[in-house]
């Protein structure tokens, strides 16, 4: 006799979330329902745009849910209507209460991308790069009622390279996390039970939402922190800084040697090399800037457009 097909609901809304919900189509799961967040205003123009998720399961023909929150009756009873085995969380933006947890006879999955107890929270891929932690990584978890305090399943870990920003970390999390899921998936589908691990009761860290304001740099602060926080803000929400009065987006930046007494902000030097400038600690050395209203620029082709901070600084 075939064995019962493993019937999954999804739910995520981000591009993170869109390899997560290609290994469940790919596991031999049966996807019957993805859950996303609503339509937001996007863009210039503000129009109602969808989520990625959102489009990858209309492409595949799989039935949309878009509820506000689960407090209506009538919301949860629509997803048990679904009869899910599983539900799958990555990167909803929804947190769900006890009476959803326990719809799913197998109850509910989340791929995190920290190696958990560190950065529970929103922005776990920015935080670790932001405090230079060496190694990063994803969980998948049994879900419970707490913020990201459930028992691991299975850990998959990666270094975090020295020049690694926001938005590499984010995609090879992504892969990560999928590759993660598709093992728990198929390993429950040919009928094993998967070993919850509690997490540490030591070494908690919340990784809290970004906001924009974090993104201007304080020269006071040393070249390192800096040039973590360059690296971390890309793609979103990029660094600012004030350069020679002109305010500038810093998509690149490395820390150098700074010069004993400079002024913090003082620009030390401004070569083709980059645009050095002073820290509370040694010197962030700009690669790649953007003006207001222009494009990402090397600094050789913005200093040709400011040839008097070449003559400043020399």
């Amino acid at each position: 006799m075939a064995s019962r097909s493993l019937r999954v609901v999804f739910a995520g809304t981000p591009d993170f979330a869109v390899p997560c919900l290609e290994a469940c189509r790919a596991s031999g799961a049966e996807v019957v329902a993805v859950y996303t967040q609503p339509d937001r205003p996007a863009g210039r123009g503000r129009k109602l745009a969808a989520s990625p998720v959102k489009e990858a399961a209309l492409a595949a023909g799989i039935p949309v849910e878009q509820p506000e929150s689960f407090k209506a009756e009538e919301d949860r009873a629509r997803l048990a209507a679904h009869a899910p085995d599983l539900m799958v969380v990555v990167a909803y933006g929804l947190i769900l209460p006890r009476k959803v947890l326990a719809i799913p006879r197998l109850g509910c999955w989340n791929v995190h991308a920290s190696l958990l107890p560190r950065w529970r929270g929103a922005a776990p891929i920015q935080r670790a790069i932001l405090a230079g932690d060496a190694e990063s990584g994803v969980d998948l978890m049994q879900m419970e009622a707490g913020l990201d305090t459930g028992p691991v399943l299975i850990e998959r870990r990666t270094p975090i390279a020295a020049d690694e920003t926001g938005g590499s970390l984010h995609d090879r999390l992504a892969a990560l996390g999928a590759d993660a899921l598709a093992e728990g998936l198929r390993r429950v589908i040919a009928g094993e039970t998967l070993v919850p691990h509690a997490q540490a009761e030591e070494g908690v860290v919340y990784a809290h939402k970004l906001d924009k304001a974090e993104a201007r740099l304080d020269f006071t602060q040393s070249a390192t922190d800096l040039e973590r926080k360059v690296r971390a803000f890309d793609p979103w929400p990029v660094a600012e800084a004030d350069i020679a009065g002109e305010r500038l987006r810093i998509w690149s930046a490395r820390a150098v040697p700074g010069v004993p007494g400079a002024e913090p902000g003082q620009v030390l030097a401004a070569t083709r090399d980059g645009i050095d400038v002073a820290c509370g600690d040694g010197a962030l050395r700009l690669l790649a800037v953007q003006r207001a209203g222009g494009r990402r620029i090397g600094a050789a082709d913005y200093l040709n457009a400011r040839p008097e901070l070449k003559q400043a600084a020399s």
